[in-house]
């Protein structure tokens, strides 16, 4: 009982600090402190404790050096002048009527070539929330747009690590899975694409869009050449090579631009990549083109940090074990979707990153697709179709705080990112009949112990 007071009281001092705006980072080292202190009340030594913690920490070593790098490249490419010349040239390209619908479509192609829903948002995504920054466009629903979009792929790409993920720890196959992505997610893709159509001639590109296309070239030198950093992204991408080389690689083109094409200084360039783009006041472009750098990502990951050392508190304690108990019994009349769902919204709250939440999910709901004689397909798209897409939903969580950051928005996107619960919801409610039939057809889930996901 302790332990179930011990996380609501967690959980609600996360949402006020949301709705308050303070930092998630102090909400999250209180319930660390939290746990850490029932568990002592019980009797575990710090040992232990700081063993699982670390064990968490540990494994969020690759996750911390690809958000740096992220935070560099999105500030070298608003240097070189790689995302004002995708302003540049989107802006004529768009029609101002369909903004919202365009930014959804544009984001969602992107992370299907890339895979990625951070680099979609921090590439594509970066330029079209400045555009509607820029011209008048609702800022939320903008970002959830883009952010909605930018887990199409995250979700149905071949080339999507959570995608790889989700078959290894299954024991599925990644191509079957994708197909059943397109069955059960095509009713969310065209209602979301309604939505964001009508909010679009709701919330258009107001007139400022030409003031902005005359003031870019004041302050950049715009030219197709600039947008080689974006290109190697996308080849090297197809191309499967390692996610930090192409980064890098990236990264290199855009600096290399900045000094030759947009003339930039060594120092200003090193300044830049630290502390992120700052335009002087008195350029109109100030309040647009912002942002980047490793202080920005810093702070996303102090967040990474304790969360992880937080999840893997969780884990190693086996706290989420009476949940698994609990749902096989709560799922009974509600369809093992129900209890899927809800188990990976609690990981995705707790969690705090996608992976982590994927892994705790298919611990805590795999007896009941065992005892269920449901097929692995099942469980590989279940957890595809909640914990997933329900991640970037929770403000603390980095699935959703990452591409937050690098639009500069906050948590006020979540209720426009339609998509992300548009999906399990229409799910939960209508059962794909291609995956009733598959439970009957394909081979039962064979349990597995147990995995540290510390």
């Amino acid at each position: 009982m302790d332990i179930a007071i011990a996380l609501v009281v967690s959980f609600g001092a996360l949402l006020a600090a949301v709705q308050q705006g303070i930092p998630i980072v102090y909400p999250l080292l209180g319930t660390l402190a939290l746990m850490a202190g029932v568990y002592r009340r019980r009797g575990v030594s710090r040992h232990v404790l700081w063993k699982f913690m670390g064990q968490g920490i540990q494994q969020s070593a690759g996750v911390i050096s690809i958000l740096l790098l992220i935070g560099v490249v999105v500030a070298s490419w608003l240097l070189a002048g790689t995302v004002p010349a995708l302003v540049y040239y989107g802006l004529q390209l768009i029609h101002p009527r369909w903004f919202l619908v365009s930014a959804f479509v544009l984001t969602g192609v992107v992370s299907v070539l890339l895979g990625t829903s951070f680099g979609s948002a921090g590439t594509i995504g970066l330029a079209l929330m400045i555009m509607a920054r820029g011209a008048g466009v609702h800022e939320h629903w903008a970002a959830g747009a883009i952010i909605a979009g930018a887990y199409i792929g995250d979700r149905c790409s071949p080339m999507s690590s959570s995608a790889h993920l989700v078959a290894t720890v299954t024991g599925t196959d990644i191509y079957r899975n994708l197909r059943h992505m397109l069955v059960t997610g095509w009713a969310a893709l065209a209602l979301s694409l309604v939505i964001y159509a009508v909010a679009s001639l709701q919330h258009p590109l107001s007139g400022v869009e030409s003031g902005l296309v005359e003031s870019i070239p004041a302050s950049f030198s715009v030219h197709p050449m600039t947008l080689l950093p974006a290109g190697l992204l996308v080849a090297l991408t197809l191309l499967r090579v390692p996610v930090r080389r192409t980064l890098i690689v990236s990264l290199a083109s855009a600096i290399a631009l900045a000094l030759s094409v947009q003339a930039r200084s060594v120092w200003g360039v090193l300044q830049t990549l630290l502390m992120g783009l700052h335009l002087p006041s008195s350029d109109p472009l100030s309040e647009i083109f912002q942002g980047g750098g490793l202080v920005a990502m810093g702070k996303v990951c102090t967040v990474v940090l304790v969360s992880t050392g937080l999840a893997g508190l969780l884990s190693g304690m086996g706290t989420f074990n009476q949940l698994g108990r609990w749902l096989s019994r709560w799922a009974g009349g509600r369809g093992l979707f129900g209890g899927t769902l809800v188990a990976g919204t609690l990981t995705s709250a707790f969690g705090c990153t996608q992976t982590i939440a994927i892994l705790l999910t298919q611990q805590i709901v795999q007896p009941l697709y065992v005892s269920s004689q449901a097929s692995q397909e099942q469980l590989a798209v279940d957890i595809e179709n909640s914990a997933v897409v329900l991640a970037p939903l929770v403000p603390w969580n980095i699935a959703g705080l990452v591409p937050a950051t690098v639009l500069l928005t906050d948590a006020g996107f979540v209720p426009y990112a339609v998509y992300l619960y548009l999906l399990p919801l229409l799910n939960w409610l209508f059962r794909a009949p291609t995956l009733r039939r598959a439970a009957v057809s394909s081979p039962p889930v064979t349990a597995t112990p147990a995995r540290d996901t510390a």
